[in-house]
Formats: C-alpha cells, structure tokens, sequence
C-alpha cells in the first residue's frame, strides 16, 4: 500500500486506496467528551447512528467547517482515527503518504493547517490538491490537457465552480453557501408549514430522498410537533422539498455563474462543445442540472459517482506527481 487519496469533506469523508479504491466513505462526524476532545469515541456512521441520541457529557463534533479545518485539534484526532479505521497499523511497516483535497478558495493558512494535521495524525508526507481537479481527474479529465474544462462542485460547506486548464486555473467563483444550507431550509420550512420539529439527520434524508419518479410522488418524515411536543409523521411532497431549497440553489448557481465572465473566448469554446462537469453531493438534488443550465446557458453532465470522484482523483494523483506539482498552492 502507497498511501490514500483523502477528500476530508464537511459532510462526508471519503478514501481511497490505489488498487483498492474507495474504502471508506462516512459522514465527516466525531463523537467526543466535553471535557476530552483530543479522542474520537466514535466517528462516520457511527457517530451518526448516535445523533440526538447521546447522554450527557458527550458531544457531536464537525473537525471541517466549509471544507476547511478550524480546530486543529480535533481535527488531528478525527484524522488519526480515520487512518486507523482504513489500514490499522499492522497493515504497513512505514508511515503512508497521502494526497489530500483542499477547496481552491482556502488561503495558505488553511492549506498549511490540512498539511500540519495529516502529518502530525500519523502521515510520512502530504500533497495537496484542488478539489475541483481532483474531481475532474476521478472522472476521467486530463487536467493538464491544453483544453479548458468547467467544474462545479456543490459540497456540503463550499460551492465552488472552477475552469481549469494545461495545470493551471482560469478562472474561479466559490461561495460558503451549499449542502448544508439545502438542509438547514427543509428544517426552517417543516418548521414553518408543517409545525414539526425534525433531526438534521431526517432533514438531510428528506433533502436527498425526495422521489423523482411518477408513481412516487411523496416521502414520509417523523419528528416531534412543535405545539404539543408529541411524536408526529407528516407526508411531505416532492414539490414540497423542491421548493423550500429552491431559493437556496438559485442563490448558489447565480453566485456560481459570473464564473464565465474572466474565461477568454477560446476556453468558452472548449466548455460549451465538452459541456459542464458537475459533482459534489448538491448535483445529485433534482432540477439542480437544470439551475445550472440555464444560468450558464450550457449543457451539464452529472458525474456518475458525484460523492467519490474527488477521493478517486486524490488517489489516482499518487502515481500522478506531475498533477500535483502543477496545481500546487
């Protein structure tokens, strides 16, 4: 084993192997005491599993924030528990190494807080790549090709659209409006229409599950009505969830398309006969390809795996140097 190609997301965590592949991809969640956040009790889908569920003294911890690190020492201690839940140490005699995705909108500090972390959790040595590019490698783009390539990449924490080309970045538009927010509208509108208090977990289950098929119409989600204080079901419609977070995206792909506007007319060109490659959980939601056509007035192809293509790009820069030395901060 070489090492791992890491997209440390701000709702999911995702892994790769080379020759292995993705082996882990849980939510970016660590269980921890109030009075000890330097151990992870638990983390991923289990930490997840122990949401709204946890007694006194312990807490629920996000290590990433916008895709970024803000606390380094929690951080240090979800990452050295992620590497111990992928390849115990038994499995390699020496430290790996590791390619990390970082959002192409962190500042040097940020970047050098995700180097400090990753080395100081236990890695011999750490590369850094843009999310967006690693994205787009995992999907089977030449990033250092002399052709522009667009990508729109809807996280959990950062929304960030990205023209890139020959190694280098054309142009680029991020905005710290995303998943997260998509969620945090289906809570105020269950809230507000329907007079039911639900878990953020319900929230984001309601956000990605909504049917897009005729026969299936309607989802059902549980929570605790906001008068009596008692457990309640409510039916929610699909055009129900669509039009609570549809001012949220609308805010995102405007913000996202000025993006066009510093590419020169040869890379235009490039983008409009290739087409815009989106990723990140946000374009699995439905209408967004839509949104995203109109607004750019181009067309938009989904990635097939959206959720793990930046961590198979990540993995796939460790016998790819070249990629990193050219995109480097």
């Amino acid at each position: 084993m070489r090492g791992f190609g890491i997209d440390l997301g701000t709702a999911n965590t995702v892994v790769g192997i080379p020759d292995e592949g993705i082996v882990l991809n849980e939510p970016s969640l660590m269980m921890v005491r109030t009075t000890e956040r330097r151990r992870a009790l638990a983390i991923g889908r289990d930490a997840s599993d122990l949401l709204d569920r946890t007694p006194p003294g312990i807490a629920p911890v996000r290590p990433i924030c916008d895709g970024v690190i803000v606390d380094l020492e929690t951080a240090r201690a979800y990452v050295t528990a992620v590497l111990a839940k992928v390849a115990p140490r038994r499995r390699y005699g020496m430290r790996p190494t590791a390619v990390l995705a970082a959002p192409v909108s962190a500042t040097p500090l940020e970047r050098r807080a995700l180097l400090e972390v990753g080395q100081e959790a236990g890695l011999r040595k750490v590369g850094l790549i843009p999310g967006p590019v690693a994205g787009a490698l995992g999907c089977g783009i030449d990033p250092l090709e002399p052709r522009a390539h667009l990508v729109v990449d809807i996280g959990g924490g950062t929304s960030e659209v990205t023209t890139l080309c020959y190694g280098g970045i054309l142009s680029h538009r991020s905005c710290r409006i995303a998943g997260d927010d998509l969620t945090s509208a289906i809570l105020r509108y269950l809230r507000a229409e329907h007079k039911i208090v639900v878990s953020e977990l319900t929230a984001e289950r309601a956000k990605l599950g909504a049917p897009d098929t005729a026969d299936e119409r309607s989802l059902v989600v549980e929570g605790r009505d906001a008068a009596t204080g008692r457990a309640r079901l409510v039916t929610l419609e699909t055009e129900e969830v669509m039009d609570a977070i549809r001012p949220t995206t609308t805010s995102i792909v405007q913000t996202l398309s000025t993006c066009l506007d510093d590419l020169p007319p040869r890379a235009i060109s490039d983008v409009m006969s290739e087409g815009i490659l989106a990723i990140g959980g946000g374009s699995m939601l439905r209408g967004v390809p839509q949104l995203l056509e109109e607004a750019f007035g181009l067309p938009v192809k989904t990635a097939e795996r959206p959720l793990t293509c930046v961590a198979e790009g990540a993995t796939a820069c460790m016998a790819q140097r070249d990629v990193i030395a050219a995109y480097a901060a």
